[in-house]
Order: C-alpha cells, then sequence, then structure tokens
C-alpha cells in the first residue's frame, strides 16, 4: 500500500515549516512551542533507515512523543483513534491502483488494517480509578459542577485531565486523555471509534434538551455548558454520517452551530447543515474573528450573548441529485443564505 505521506501532512497547518522533497520541519504539534525542532520523514531514508512518516521532536520531554511512526502523528492530527486512521488510510489507498511518483511514499501497514468487530461499552467502572480533581479545567473557565456532570477525572501517572464519552443511553465508549501541560491526547485502548460518538449526547438525552449548541472540541462543549446551555462536541473538524443519526434521533429540535472560526470550522459547519437539514432548525453562531473557539471568550456573558443571537439559517440547496452524479469527483453543494 503506498501512502502519500505529504499529501496528508499538507492538509494541516504547521508553524514555522519548511518543506523540502525529503523532510518537513516545523513547530511540535504537540508542545506550546514556536520552535521548529519537529521533523518527518517524506520519504524513505536508506541512510538514517527511517521511514516516510517517521517524525522524531528534540523537544519532547516525555519519551512517548519524541519519535514514532506516521499512523501516531496521524491520528493526532486528525483527532481520532489509531484504529480509525488506520481505516481511513486502509479506505483511501488500499483499493485500486496508486500512482508511484516522487509524492507517493510507501507505508507498511500490512496486517494491522483490520476493520474492528462492533465495540461493546466500555466497564463504567474504569472511571473510578481517575476520580479526582486538577484545576486544568477551571483554568479554562468550566465550572467544577460541569466537570462533575460530565465525569471528568485526573490521571496521576499520565498527568492528564480523563474526559468520558457516553452513548446516549449512558454506557461509557470511550475515554480521551489530555495532558496538562501539552497539546497531547490519546484514547483509552479498546473504546468506540470517535466518528460513531457525538461528546455530551448523553446530557442530551438526561434532560430531554431540545436546544443544543454544537461546537468541535469536548473543553468547547463543557464551557458552553458552564454558560447555561445544553451542548454537543464532534471532537474534530469532520462530520460523519453516524454523528448525524447521532443528532437526528435526539430529542434536539434546535441546533445551534458554533464552529471554530477557521477554514477547518466552516467546512464543519457546512457539512452539519447540509446533513441535518430538514431534522432540526439549524442556528449559526457568530463571533468575532480575534476569538479561534468559543473558549476563548472569556465574558461568559458575552458568550450568552452570541449564542442567543444566533442568525436562523433560513434556505439552503442541497442538491441530492446533484449530489449523487458528483459522488465520483467527491463534490457536493451547500448554499446558505
Amino acid at each position: 500500500m503506498r501512502i502519500d505521506v505529504r499529501a496528508e501532512l499538507e492538509a494541516f497547518p504547521w508553524k514555522r515549516a519548511a518543506w523540502t522533497l525529503d523532510k518537513i520541519i516545523a513547530a511540535s504539534p504537540f508542545r506550546y512551542d514556536s520552535t521548529p525542532s519537529f521533523y518527518v520523514w517524506l520519504r524513505d531514508n536508506p541512510v538514517t533507515g527511517a521511514r516516510a512518516g517517521d517524525w522524531g521532536d528534540y523537544g519532547a520531554a516525555d519519551p512517548e512523543y519524541r519519535r514514532g511512526g506516521f499512523v501516531k502523528l496521524l491520528a493526532f492530527l486528525r483527532n481520532e483513534t489509531e484504529e480509525e486512521t488506520r481505516e481511513y488510510l486502509r479506505w483511501k489507498y488500499g483499493d485500486g491502483p496508486v500512482a508511484a511518483d516522487a509524492e507517493s511514499l510507501t507505508l507498511d501497514l500490512s496486517g494491522v488494517l483490520r476493520l474492528p468487530e462492533r465495540k461493546q461499552p466500555l466497564d463504567p467502572r474504569i472511571l473510578n480509578e481517575w476520580d479526582r480533581e486538577h484545576p486544568y479545567l477551571c483554568l479554562r473557565g468550566i465550572s467544577p459542577e460541569i466537570q462533575k456532570e460530565m465525569r471528568v477525572g485526573y490521571d496521576i501517572k499520565s498527568k492528564a485531565i480523563t474526559i468520558p464519552w457516553f452513548l446516549p443511553d449512558g454506557s461509557l465508549a470511550n475515554v480521551k486523555f489530555r495532558r496538562v501541560s501539552e497539546k497531547t491526547f490519546w484514547y483509552v485502548k479498546g473504546g468506540w471509534p470517535l466518528r460513531e460518538l457525538v461528546y455530551g449526547i448523553d446530557a442530551i438525552y438526561r434532560k430531554r434538551a431540545k436546544t443544543a449548541v454544537l461546537v468541535e472540541a469536548e473543553i468547547d462543549a463543557m464551557y458552553v455548558m458552564t454558560a447555561g446551555f445544553p451542548a454537543v462536541a464532534v471532537g474534530g473538524s469532520s462530520f460523519s454520517d453516524e454523528k448525524a443519526e447521532l443528532l437526528r434521533k435526539s430529542p434536539i429540535k434546535e441546533l445551534r452551530i458554533a464552529t471554530d472560526n477557521d477554514e477547518a470550522g466552516e467546512r464543519l459547519k457546512a457539512q452539519v447543515i447540509e446533513k441535518m437539514a430538514g431534522y432540526c432548525e439549524l442556528y449559526d453562531v457568530g463571533f468575532p474573528g480575534t476569538y479561534k473557539d468559543v473558549n476563548e471568550i472569556t465574558d461568559l456573558d458575552e458568550l450568552r450573548g452570541y449564542v442567543e443571537a444566533a442568525r436562523s439559517v433560513r434556505w439552503y440547496k442541497i442538491p441530492l441529485l446533484s449530489q449523487q452524479v458528483d459522488k465520483s469527483r467527491g463534490t457536493a453543494s451547500t448554499y446558505l443564505c
């Protein structure tokens, strides 16, 4: 299977990046640092023995993030489990011929790309191990009451807060670990794929909430909850069919969309509107471009004002026939007003 490593990496923003034919050098995506001390090989290097996709971080204090392979890096960039990333790569590169050129690089993932069997809920008792408080989320403006409601914990060993993801019936589906001193995060082994989950959907069912604010990250969702609104998070910048179906079946009748103020956020907003049109009333939460996301709006009253002033998506056009015709080209259109 041939993977175009360069094309996959170019889909994400990099700080202080320098690209060559063989390597990208940039600031580490795993740390709060602007020094270009992180590198990824873009093609196999016979001198060092590195494979395309291998990476290293000279400034990393954590041994787990000093070096690694392409799947681990791409899973972090895509905000998903490594199992999902392997499945994505197999779906994209595993079938059919792939052009062999300077940018199409070999990555050996044989034997590890089997589709997993249907997951069972995790044992909720695993959360007891991390049932302790940490000031990290309070410093991000999230109230202790919301943290307790969403069963946020802290893992002393890895120095990471733990954020559980639940199914609509309250069963435990996955747990996200997020380091309090760095950007690194990972998920508990054996958890459900993130594409099949919506963060906060259990709270929607518990409260029979008719209105909810949709955001990208779990921290954003808990911040909106602190402001007094039910909220859900998709966990990244893509909106899968599985996520859409979870929301369609939920009690939500009015969805207020507050994605990040960047290109990825705009794409996500369009996906949500396209897939949720006709299932509930849709509103666009606008806020100044000086804020990247809702968690940067430090004044809760200001945030409440933006949510309450959300503009209705008054009309939209989703040409289903055109989508079917253009599916081979991977194009579809959504029009907003």
